[in-house]
C-alpha cells in the first residue's frame, strides 16, 4: 500500500514537472522512486555540494550525475568527480535495482560503507560498474555473475572479503577486473580461454594457491602482494600480449620462462618470490623495468639483459663476473639503476676510475668481491662491501 502511495504521488509530481516541459518525456516512476532512495541513502560530505542539485520538484534527468534516455536512467555518477572533492558517505540502497535500464554506475571515492546490494543484479544491462575507493565490505555478490553485459568491474580499494565468485570469470563481455585492494581470499578463479578480459588487477588481497591458466587476451596482470604459489612457466607463455605484468611479494616458484623477456612489456616485476634457475632471455632485452630481486636465481649474468634501464637482480644466487657492457651502458648513462647486491659475483668488468653520472645507480656490495667502484647503496644493502671468504668458493681455494 506505501509503495502505491508513493508512486501515486510520483506520478502527480511527474505530469506537473511535464506541463512545465511539454518536449520531454516523463521518467519512469520506478526509476523516480529510486532516486528519491539513493538520495536518503548517501549525503554528502563536509565540502561536498553534489546533492545540492537534486531538487524532487524540478526535472530529475537535470540532476548532477544522472543521465536519461527517453524516460529512463541510462548512467548515474554518484558524487562530484572534480578533484579533491571529499566524496559522498552513507550506503548504497537496495531501490539501485530498480534502474533497471542503467548500464553505467559510478561512485567517486569517499566514504560510502556497508555491502554492496544484491539487487545490483537486476540491472541486467550494466556494462561499466565502478565503486572504487570507498568503504565497501562484506562478500562480492554471486548475483553480479548474471550481469551478462558487464565489461568493467571496478570495486579496488574498499574492504571487500570473502572469496570471487567462479562464475564472474564467466561473464561473456567482461574485459576489465579491478578487485585490488581488497581484503579477497582463497583461489584466483579460472577463465575460461573465450574470455575477452584485458586487465586483471588483484593485487593486495589474501588469495592463495596456483595462478590458473589465462586467457591469452591479457595486456595487464598484477597479482602482487598475495599469497600464491606454483611455477610461472606454466602460465605466462601463453599471454604474448602483455604490457604489464607484476607477481611480485608472493611464493611462486619454478624458472622464469625466457619468452617473457621477448613481450612488449612497460614493466616486468616477479620480485620477493621464490624463483629458481638460470634467467636466459633469447634476445636483447628492452623492458624499462627489470625486477627480479629477493629470489633464489642463479647462474651468470647475461649480457642481453644490460638494455634494461633499471635492472634488479640483487638478493639472488647469481655467480661470475658482470660483464663489460653493463659497465658501458652505465658510463653512457644508459642505465639508470643496476642493483646487483648480495649475490655471489666475482667481479666486474669496469674501469676504477669510471665516472658514473649522478643520474644512475650501482651497487655491488656483499658479492665475492671488492666492489671496483665505490658508489652508494640503498640503506637494505647493510655496510658489509664483500661477504664472508667461507660463502665464495674462489677465496676458500
Amino acid at each position: 500500500m506505501e509503495f502505491r502511495l508513493a508512486l501515486f504521488s510520483t506520478m502527480l509530481l511527474l505530469l506537473l514537472l511535464s506541463s512545465c516541459r511539454p518536449s520531454s518525456s516523463i521518467l519512469d516512476p520506478g526509476d523516480f522512486l529510486a532516486l528519491q532512495s539513493i538520495r536518503k541513502s548517501l549525503s554528502d560530505l563536509p565540502g561536498s555540494s553534489f546533492f545540492q542539485g537534486w531538487d524532487f520538484t524540478s526535472d530529475p534527468c537535470a540532476f548532477p550525475g544522472v543521465f536519461c534516455s527517453s524516460d529512463r536512467v541510462v548512467a548515474l555518477s554518484l558524487g562530484d568527480p572534480r578533484a579533491g572533492s571529499p566524496g559522498l558517505t552513507g550506503r548504497l540502497p537496495p531501490a539501485l535495482g530498480q534502474l533497471s535500464a542503467l548500464s553505467d554506475l559510478t561512485l567517486v571515492p569517499g566514504r560510502v560503507f556497508g555491502p554492496l546490494p544484491d539487487s545490483l543484479s537486476s540491472c541486467s544491462q550494466l556494462r561499466f560498474l565502478a565503486l572504487a575507493s570507498n568503504f565497501l565490505s562484506g562478500p562480492l555478490p554471486g548475483s553480479l555473475s548474471s550481469l551478462a553485459h558487464l565489461r568493467t568491474l571496478d570495486l579496488s580499494f574498499n574492504l571487500l572479503s570473502g572469496t570471487i565468485p567462479p562464475p564472474l570469470a564467466s561473464l561473456p563481455s567482461l574485459s576489465n577486473l579491478v578487485l585490488c585492494h581488497n581484503r579477497l581470499s582463497g583461489a584466483v578463479p579460472r577463465f575460461p580461454d573465450s574470455s575477452a578480459l584485458v586487465r586483471l588487477d588483484l593485487k593486495h588481497n589474501n588469495l592463495s594457491g596456483e595462478v590458473p591458466s589465462l586467457p591469452p587476451t591479457l595486456r595487464y596482470l598484477s597479482l602482487s602482494s598475495n599469497a600464491l604459489t606454483g611455477r610461472v612457466d606454466r602460465v605466462l607463455p601463453r599471454l604474448a600480449r602483455l604490457s604489464y605484468l607484476d607477481l611480485s611479494t608472493n611464493r611462486l616458484a619454478g624458472p622464469v620462462p625466457a619468452c617473457v623477456f621477448g613481450l612488449p612489456l612497460d614493466s616486468l616485476q616477479l620480485q620477493r618470490n621464490a624463483l629458481a634457475g638460470t634467467v636466459a632471455p633469447e634476445g636483447e632485452v628492452t623492458i624499462p623495468v627489470v625486477d627480479l630481486s629477493y629470489n633464489r636465481l642463479s647462474g651468470l649474468v647475461s649480457p642481453l639483459l644490460a638494455s634494461v634501464g633499471s635492472l634488479y637482480l640483487n638478493n639472488n644466487r647469481f655467480t661470475g663476473a658482470v660483464p663489460a657492457r653493463f659497465g658501458e651502458r652505465l658510463v653512457g648513462a644508459g642505465m639508470q639503476v643496476l642493483y646487483l647486491q648480495h649475490n655471489f659475483l666475482t667481479g666486474m668488468e669496469i674501469s676504477p676510475a669510471a665516472d658514473i653520472p649522478a643520474s644512475s645507480s650501482l651497487c655491488l656490495q656483499y658479492n665475492c668481491m671488492v666492489p671496483p667502484l665505490d658508489t652508494p647503496c640503498p640503506l637494505k644493502a647493510g655496510t658489509a662491501k664483500t661477504r664472508p671468504s667461507a660463502q665464495c668458493p674462489e677465496w676458500r681455494a
